[in-house]
């Protein structure tokens, strides 16, 4: 960058801070476990359990504020026993995760959309819906926009969940970790499928979960210096900051209803007998 002039050289480096990861997924993952059990081409990912082994994968990149997204198809049939994850996650015991995991049932029964979120390492943040649709026939959308003001989930454009920022009140809130992407199939017959009463059949395996079409429209983590390079309202690029991000439409809110009053199953902040009446503080706190 020899040359280059201080307010021309200040646009390309915050000019690289936003990036557009597409659909490749063997150019933007790396296999954690299953190498055996993966298939990556282009866009098509490939993920298979078995009584040997599970799969999953990550991306070499993190991230700080934006969205995620992927096209899923979940295991068809008997899945109990089995689990799908995709989420985006730090490491260590403070770390902060957000989670969709997708819990498998017997032929018949609906599968389990568990959603939760960690920040400073703590969760027990779970909401659970069950699908208004068939997960194992076709592809679907599932996104995680994550911005200073708000964590959003979306299945199929439609927002099922926000956790807000609350951090000034004392309530933590992911936005100090880069985070990178995973996804990953695996056996979890201890408690996935009612409660870990059904378990896992093994005679029809191998299992298959498929994903296509991901994308990280996102802030790159570079280190602390991301913390607040990746919030700063006044970069062109960080598209997540506008305040057009840090609140859902009356379009959208009214969509989001009409899932969680039909389709939510467990909502933690409900959950009076296990926090014995003391419930977290976000529980009273708009989230949307």
């Amino acid at each position: 960058m020899a040359g280059l002039g201080a307010k021309t050289l200040m646009f390309v480096l915050v000019a690289t801070l936003a990036t557009f990861v597409k659909a490749d997924f063997k150019k933007n993952m790396i296999v954690t476990w299953g190498k055996d059990h993966i298939g990556m081409t282009g866009d098509n990912l490939r993920l298979v359990l078995d009584k040997s082994a599970g799969s999953a994968i990550r991306s070499k990149v993190a991230h700080m504020f934006g969205s995620v997204e992927m096209l899923i198809k979940l295991v068809p049939g008997n899945s109990a026993g089995t689990v799908a994850a995709y989420y985006l996650s730090s490491t260590g015991s403070a770390h902060d995760e957000i989670d969709f995991e997708f819990l498998g049932n017997a032929t018949g029964q609906p599968y389990t959309i568990h959603t939760n979120i960690f920040a400073q390492g703590k969760g027990n943040r779970e909401q659970q819906f069950r699908p208004w649709f068939n997960p194992t026939t076709g592809f679907h959308n599932y996104t995680i926009h994550w911005n200073p003001s708000e964590v959003v989930w979306f299945v199929d454009g439609t927002p099922i969940r926000v956790f807000r920022n609350y951090e000034k009140e004392g309530i933590a809130y992911p936005n100090k970790q880069g985070m990178k992407v995973f996804a990953s199939l695996w056996n979890a017959d201890d408690w996935a499928t009612q409660g870990g009463r059904v378990k896992t059949n093994w005679t029809l395996a191998p299992f298959v979960a498929e994903g296509r079409r991901y994308k990280a429209r996102a802030c790159l983590w570079q280190g602390p210096v991301s913390i607040k390079q990746c919030a700063d309202t006044t970069v062109q690029s960080n598209w997540w900051t506008s305040p057009s991000f840090s609140q859902l439409t009356p379009s959208q809110l009214t969509r989001m209803q009409t899932i969680r009053d039909g389709f939510m199953i467990y909502d933690y902040c409900k959950d009076t007998n296990r926090f014995k009446g003391v419930m977290p503080p976000e529980c009273s706190k708009r989230q949307f």
